[in-house]
């Protein structure tokens, strides 16, 4: 190859390559994306939104008028997500969490070999509507230490229709409260 035929090979990958450095610089200039302040996402501390979970919580239905209008079908629609840590069979075996059928008006932390935090061995008495729609609304808040990782349902209606789902998984179903 001569010098005229290599020199013309550079000259044209220079060109591209210098062309292609000033589309660069032209379209950044044109399409320009303002760069934030701070690096990164903020995320919340938890401690404002208890505070504001409780302004929002004040002007919601009683628990009972919820239940009244629950749907145990889309009960257990919006439970299926539950089915991941817990079995609904009836004697069906612990997963990650014990098994949930009956579990209106049994003991907390009763299922024999299921290893419960502390927090919850520690609430004592029978679970109740008024327990179970507490936890699953803030299970953090509700038992301190708590091993559940599921961050909570805020819709009320949800947790209702959850409730009437749960109620029919028992030979004895516990009444709503009135």
């Amino acid at each position: 190859m001569d010098d005229l035929a290599f020199n013309k090979i550079a000259g044209a990958v220079l060109g591209t390559l210098l062309f292609v450095m000033g589309l660069g610089i032209v379209s950044n200039a044109i399409f320009s994306a303002e760069k934030p302040k701070k690096a990164g996402y903020e995320l919340s501390s938890g401690e404002a939104a208890p505070a504001a979970a409780a302004a929002s919580a004040a002007p919601a239905e009683p628990l009972p008028v919820l239940l009244a209008k629950a749907d145990a079908v889309k009960g257990e629609a919006s439970a299926k997500a539950c089915t991941a840590c817990h079995s609904f069979d009836k004697g069906g075996a612990a997963k990650v969490g014990p098994p949930l059928y009956g579990i209106v008006g049994r003991a907390k932390g009763s299922i024999a070999g299921f290893a419960y935090s502390e927090g919850l061995k520690a609430k004592g008495g029978n679970w109740t509507y008024e327990d179970i729609n507490a936890l699953i609304t803030n299970p953090k808040e509700y038992i301190s230490g708590t091993k559940m990782g599921y961050s909570g349902e805020k819709d009320a209606g949800k947790r209702a229709n959850i409730l009437a789902y749960l109620k029919g998984l028992s030979d004895a179903p516990v009444d709503f409260p009135k």
